[in-house]
């Protein structure tokens, strides 16, 4: 799976006719990541339907675009202004803040292109494309990441409840991963008992990968992340350490994970790639 999410995004990318920000959009992109997003859609497609196809993995590629550029936007000093991710200077750093931000802007772009080419006639899979691009455009949007980007900024620095944090949490992150287990349900033909399982479950991985991120933040090492720790103390966000204290965010990291790992095993149509896929998302450590 990974090795086809690498050559595909890359083939993508390579489209791109103006040199410099094909080269940008490649910094951003093809650098070292996890790629959790992209495998958890396959795995969610191939437990539904017993393999998956191009579109399936275009879709992938283009979740994990936009994961990309709201990285190259988040790192941006008008917002968390870091210098380091995944081991190596942000997108700003290694070219410079016009460019991260016009990276950013053909990453999303370009997803929207790859997964709107992918309702090209009265089929089917063209059907289960279009309702696929409709639910990974809501959790990317302005009710879903870019509203949790917001809540985070305009939050920095205050104090705030238990609510408002989970709200912050379930659109800023959670939204995207519960889209990729969604949108690979629907793409493997799924039914909507099966899509609301996947939903269901990635809501949990959702909120047990951000608690996680949150941990690592300040108990991790800058080597082991890539990247500095204590930024977001540093930018006075709110988290689930600075919000419940590092026990209580501990406590309820292992409660979802145990939910999480329910969950899957009561999705009949699971495989062993998904179980996996779910149990490293939660055990990651960086």
């Amino acid at each position: 799976m990974l090795n086809q999410i690498n050559q595909r995004l890359e083939t993508l990318i390579s489209g791109c006719q103006e040199p410099l920000l094909k080269e940008v959009m490649a910094y951003s992109a093809l650098g070292e990541g996890k790629r959790i997003r992209p495998l958890l859609l396959l795995a969610s497609c191939e437990a539904v339907s017993g393999s998956y196809n191009d579109t399936a993995l275009d879709f992938a590629c283009a979740i994990e675009m936009i994961h990309a550029y709201s990285l190259a936007h988040d790192d941006l000093p008008a917002m968390d202004n870091d210098d380091f991710r995944r081991g190596r200077p942000t997108c700003h750093k290694a070219y410079n803040e016009a460019m991260a931000i016009l990276a950013g802007d053909g990453l999303l772009s370009l997803a929207m292109e790859v997964m709107a080419c992918r309702i090209n006639d009265t089929s089917e899979e063209s059907l289960y494309a279009a309702k696929a691009l409709s639910c990974v455009i809501k959790a990317a949007g302005v009710n879903g990441m870019v509203a949790g980007q917001v809540s985070d900024i305009i939050n920095e620095g205050k104090q705030i409840d238990a609510e408002t944090l989970a709200a912050i949490h379930r659109r800023k992150t959670g939204c995207l991963i519960t889209a990729c287990l969604e949108a690979g349900a629907i793409l493997g033909g799924g039914n909507a008992s099966v899509i609301q399982e996947m939903a269901k479950l990635g809501q949990i991985l959702g909120l047990a990968f951000q608690i996680r991120d949150d941990i690592l933040d300040v108990t991790s090492t800058a080597e082991s992340l890539g990247k500095p720790i204590g930024s977001d103390s540093k930018n006075q966000k709110n988290t689930y350490v600075s919000v419940h204290g590092m026990s209580a965010a501990e406590i309820e990291y292992q409660n979802l994970s145990q939910e999480a790992y329910v969950l899957v095993d009561k999705i009949q149509c699971k495989t062993n790639s998904l179980c996996d896929l779910v149990l490293q998302t939660i055990q990651r450590t960086k």
